[in-house]
């Protein structure tokens, strides 16, 4: 049995190698645009307001604690439209 070695960009193995290159790219790109919508909230409740630790108290408090603190986080995210409005 003889191996030939190409060389080259005319090898017909890279062509499927590639393309699966660029579509692991593009799918980290779109979950990279996924996470920065979704953790961004996450990070303002915790920086900005100071809730780094969890504190169970009931689910009931829990959950309307969390609710709180998301609206909050909506309305910084949205101070600077809210101030130009007036």
């Amino acid at each position: 049995m003889v191996h030939r070695r190409t060389t080259g960009k005319d090898s017909v193995d890279e062509a499927p190698r590639q393309q699966g290159r660029k579509d692991e790219a593009s799918g980290r790109k779109i979950q990279s645009q996924y996470s920065r919508k979704v953790e961004h909230p996450f990070r303002i409740i915790k920086r900005q307001f100071g809730f780094t630790k969890a504190r169970y108290k009931g689910l009931m408090k829990d959950g309307s604690q969390l609710n709180l603190l998301f609206a909050l986080a909506n309305l910084f995210q949205a101070r600077k439209r809210l101030l130009a409005q007036g």
